[in-house]
């Protein structure tokens, strides 16, 4: 019977921390299935059973043929035990690019022996806080609801859900007195609240964030939390940090606030955000009213764990250990108070990104300064590259997850370390017993989508996953075709041993091309970090017999040009083979322009093959809707109703943070994206000013002068942020070409 339970249990978890069963109700399992794969809605039946942990079992309805049973201990894990079916039998996927569960055969495949499962981990954490900004800042519940399924479905248990915070912030700001206007000064734009929140940047440019968009977030938050607590997962919830605006110290002028320490450039009135310090009594005062509005807008028994990051990339105004112990202790007492089964999360980023402050004593004063071991979890944020976790000692006794971070920014290159994947983090559960999740902390969710993938599928399995037959499983189900040819196999034979098996931990964080960074003669290639440009593997024997493989499937079989996972792959490689060669035709212009005889004419011929390089690139991402700027563009303005001034500022904050990224290019192209209309317009632009920059200073003899190039760009910048979507020429909504047609003009080309 729909719904039937054999035994109502809550989530048990041993040796940790208790991650709430937000519910023991099914339902919302029966609606996954309806939203889903509506044809097969009464061919599943969910019982949940006692166990520890989280675990299922898969087996053939008994007496029922094509039906299936899915028996478990969480709601989750029932979650779980569906996808695991619907992948390993019905060889279906839900993908970021959108769900083919309903693909599932119309008779159900049985699956003989029962199958067992059982997470090797009690927490499946996934997101980091940036990621609300970087990828779902303009996303609606439609958008969310897909999300939120893939997450089901691969077992997270552990999502955090920051969206709608400022709702009620402004209410505690409110109740403490301060103005509507005070607080307007505080807030920061809809494309830049992640750090408004982590306190490195206060007010915004651009215009106020409104009062429309602080109602219409909130109420998507409802939404967002009731479908994770239906979906049997336990949000990790915001709660009040310390940063409050300056207007605080006057309100109430004995209090302890200091100012933190100025992030990124950013002029002092936008950044040095003010921070209530934990030992200060009104502090606590603000945290109860925070947590209890909370409490009252989504429920008390939601969950107990609680975000709270003070000191990321904003160092703590005193590095004496007794300080940071008595920030920590109060911080905590005050969450407390406010909640007495209250969990502190925190983001490890701080100890890697300030290592040099964060020596071992402060971090241990300060993580000492929590009471017992179960009442914090601390994300180890870049476990596969930078992992803290051994020069902390693990923490020192603190719940920990090993996280991927991999995506800086939301950046698009093609890059993982398949290998470290399936091996780090078992090594580091063996290694470390209060380490308790994996869990997924990359900043934009944009592509790459395998290495997300086998991280929450290897927080299932207690061996170490098969690199080379999870591939040949991945792909069979990403491309779902009859006879799918083995040169698609091939491809991602290739990629999966070569750019997917990057070692380099110096360059694992997605691979920016040069031509998304500001144009110079020099310090564009090989750079590594945030902005890496340099590419770990030899394109030729990588990138460009892989698209080759893809292109020869998609000949053999032409239905995998309807599988939208397929298209968007193949233009995927040929974005990032062409990215490759910019690098190329790069230093043959700059080699061009330093030749003791060159001209304005030579260094604009010279510049050609350049710009025509970006002009082929932006024709490519134009074929196929995942690279289009419109979106980006139409999901902000969409957000807006009627309502063309609202429109107009949530498109000016869309546009800044893909570009400028502040009002004066503070932390520029970080956030860069290769989308169809960005690349042909702004990039382009850039590029284009570049070569006749070096032209016209070789035909007048002036010396290369980087500032005045600057001015020119930022002017570039600001323009093209101030323009208004479908109002510039070039700009459009729609799909526009063929793709296998540009690709083969990229092969031709360039190959």
């Amino acid at each position: 019977m729909r719904g039937s339970l054999k035994l109502l249990l809550p989530a048990a978890v041993v040796g940790a921390v208790v991650v709430n069963a937000a519910t023991t109700s099914l339902d919302g399992i029966y609606s996954l299935v309806q939203r889903q794969m509506p044809a097969h809605e009464d061919a599943f039946t969910f019982s949940l059973i006692e166990g520890d942990g989280d675990s299922f079992v898969i087996s053939d309805t008994e007496g029922t043929s094509g039906s299936i049973t899915v028996q478990c201990t969480t709601v989750i894990a029932c979650a779980r035990g569906l996808y695991t079916y619907v992948t390993e039998y019905g060889g279906v996927d839900i993908w970021w690019t959108g769900s083919r569960l309903s693909q599932l055969p119309s008779t159900l495949p049985s699956v003989g022996q029962p199958v067992n499962g059982s997470s090797v981990v009690p927490y499946r954490y996934f997101f980091n806080t940036v990621t609300f900004s970087y990828t779902a800042a303009f996303w609606d519940f439609d958008q969310w609801s897909l999300e939120l399924d893939w997450l089901a479905l691969r077992g997270v248990n552990l999502p955090l859900a920051w969206v709608g915070y400022e709702y009620i912030l402004t209410q505690v700001f409110q109740e403490a007195g301060l103005s509507d206007a005070d607080i307007a000064s505080f807030l920061s734009g809809s494309a830049f609240q992640a750090w408004n929140r982590f306190g490195n940047i206060q007010g915004s440019w651009g215009g106020d964030l409104p009062t429309q968009w602080i109602d219409d977030q909130y109420a998507l938050q409802q939404q967002i939390v009731q479908r994770m607590y239906e979906l049997g997962m336990t949000p990790v919830l915001p709660a009040f940090t310390g940063f409050v605006p300056r207007a605080m110290a006057q309100v109430y002028p004995n209090a302890s606030i200091v100012n933190g320490s100025q992030w990124d450039g950013f002029p002092s009135t936008l950044t040095d955000v003010s921070f209530l310090e934990p030992f200060d009594p009104l502090f606590t005062t603000l945290q109860k009213s925070f947590i209890s509005k909370q409490q009252a807008a989504y429920g008390s028994n939601l969950t107990h764990i609680y975000t709270l990051d003070q000191y990321n990339e904003n160092n703590p105004y005193s590095g004496d250990t007794g300080y940071l112990t008595n920030i920590s202790t109060n911080t905590f007492a005050a969450l407390r108070a406010a909640d007495p089964e209250a969990v502190w999360m925190m983001q490890g980023w701080l100890f890697y990104a300030s290592e040099s402050f964060w020596t071992s004593d402060r971090i241990s004063a300060y993580l000492g300064g929590v009471p017992g071991n179960d009442s914090m979890i601390v994300l180890d944020l870049y476990s596969e590259a930078q992992p803290q976790w051994q020069r902390t000692d693990s923490y020192y006794g603190k719940q920990w997850v090993w996280c991927e971070l991999h995506d800086y920014g939301g950046n698009m290159g093609i890059e993982g370390n398949l290998p470290e994947l399936v091996t780090g983090p078992l090594e580091a559960l063996a290694a470390s017993p209060n380490m308790k999740g994996m869990g997924l902390t990359m900043e934009g969710q944009e592509g790459n989508e395998i290495v997300y993938d086998i991280l929450l599928d290897q927080a299932w399995s207690s061996t170490s996953i098969n690199i080379t037959s999870y591939t040949e499983k991945w792909v069979a189900r990403r491309y779902y075709v009859d006879s799918l040819p083995s040169a698609a196999q091939e491809a991602w034979r290739i990629l999966s041993t070569t750019v997917y098996s990057n070692t380099n931990s110096d360059t694992q964080a997605t691979i920016k091309s040069i031509f998304e960074l500001a144009p110079a003669i020099s310090g564009l290639t090989d750079r590594t970090g945030h902005h890496c440009t340099e590419i770990p593997y030899d394109t030729n024997t990588t990138i460009v017999p892989a698209l080759q493989y893809l292109v020869e499937a998609a000949t053999q079989n032409a239905a995998l040009l309807d599988v939208p996972e397929f298209t968007y792959d193949i233009v995927n490689v040929a974005r990032q083979l062409l990215a490759n060669r910019f690098i190329d035709v790069y230093n043959s212009f700059i080699s061009a322009y330093e030749t003791s005889d060159a001209t304005a004419a030579s260094i604009n011929e010279a510049g050609a093959p350049l710009l025509a390089l970006l002009s082929d690139i932006d024709t490519l991402l134009w074929t196929n809707d995942n690279y289009l700027l419109a979106n980006w563009i139409s999901d902000a303005r969409s957000l807006a109703g009627s309502n063309t001034t609202y429109a107009d500022y949530l498109e000016y904050n869309a546009r800044n943070q893909i570009t400028l990224w502040g009002p004066d290019g503070e932390i520029d192209d970080y956030a860069s994206k290769q989308w169809a209309g960005l690349v042909g317009t702004y990039y382009l632009d850039r590029w284009q000013t570049f070569v006749w920059y070096l032209a016209n200073i070789t035909q007048n003899g002036t010396s290369y002068d980087s500032t005045a190039l600057s001015d020119e760009l930022l002017a570039i910048g600001e323009a093209w942020d101030s323009q208004i979507w479908g109002q510039s020429s070039g700009e459009g909504w729609n799909v526009t070409g063929d793709a296998m047609s540009v690709i083969a003009d990229v092969i031709q080309k360039w190959v």
